[in-house]
């Protein structure tokens, strides 16, 4: 296609995948209500266990009905990962040949699990996060946070530990396009577990050693799971050209 058509899909793609978000994000008013008593629901606790005032505050009038649009927003994303994880694929497969189409779909049923799993693990992190980042208060000072800001914090927290889930998906498809080896993959271990960490000690912007741990062992293993799909991929890549070069060759030599 030339750029100008790449451009259509694209605008097509991303089309689809917000009215999927937009859809997934309308039905989510109703779950708008138990979302946000969890995700409050630390700040409250600072109240009991550290025995000084804590609260959520609304500064502007329409910031209450901001929070629940930003909520909703999340559970669109979240609920349509599916759709816009397909969209993301469908433009990427009209380069691959016919045979590898097959693994996109493999790819789209790891993707959507690996981001809500990934969301579903710094849902449970966010708590200690709150706890340790409000715990350095001085004295008898009060912890009033805004909604807008509290719930900005909590939501780039979580897609950003959900999208870390997500990209060694990416590795396993450079090894399928023939850009990555698995060996290089391996050889590159130690940068790698590098930049887990530091990307986990960004995507949690405190000194909480065991949060930035629970992080990054997953995503360790889902690292060391790619190298062994692209291991996987590079011997079977390995034994059909050994057999294409053998079956030429004979022929070859047959003439």
């Amino acid at each position: 296609m030339t750029l100008g058509q790449h451009l259509v899909e694209l605008r097509k793609r991303i089309t689809i995948a917000g009215l999927a978000i937009i859809v997934a994000g309308i039905a989510g008013w109703w779950v708008v209500d138990p979302i946000w008593a969890a995700l409050s629901a630390p700040v409250l606790q600072i109240a009991q266990e550290q025995d000084r005032e804590a609260a959520i505050t609304y500064v502007t009038v329409g910031e209450a009905f901001d929070t629940r649009l930003i909520i909703m927003f999340l559970v669109g994303i979240v609920a349509s990962s599916p759709v816009w994880l397909y969209q993301l694929w469908a433009f990427i497969v009209p380069a691959l040949h016919k045979n590898e189409k097959r693994y996109a779909v493999g790819f789209l049923l790891a993707g959507a699990p690996l981001f809500i799993g990934g969301c579903v693990a710094a849902w449970f992190v966010f708590p200690n996060i709150v706890t340790l980042l409000t715990g350095f208060a001085f004295g008898e000072s009060a912890t009033l946070l805004t909604a807008r800001v509290y719930l900005d914090f909590a939501v780039k927290f979580i897609l950003a530990i959900g999208v870390g889930f997500v990209l060694p998906l990416l590795l396993v498809l450079l090894n399928f396009a023939r850009v990555l080896s698995a060996q290089s993959m391996l050889k590159s271990w130690r940068w790698a577990i590098l930049a887990i960490a530091t990307f986990t000690a960004l995507a949690t912007p405190a000194a909480d050693v065991l949060s930035m741990v629970l992080l990054a062992i997953p995503l360790i293993g889902l690292y060391f799971a790619a190298c062994a799909v692209a291991a996987f991929n590079d011997k079977r890549i390995a034994k059909r050209e050994a057999a294409m070069i053998d079956e030429y060759g004979l022929a070859a030599s047959d003439d």
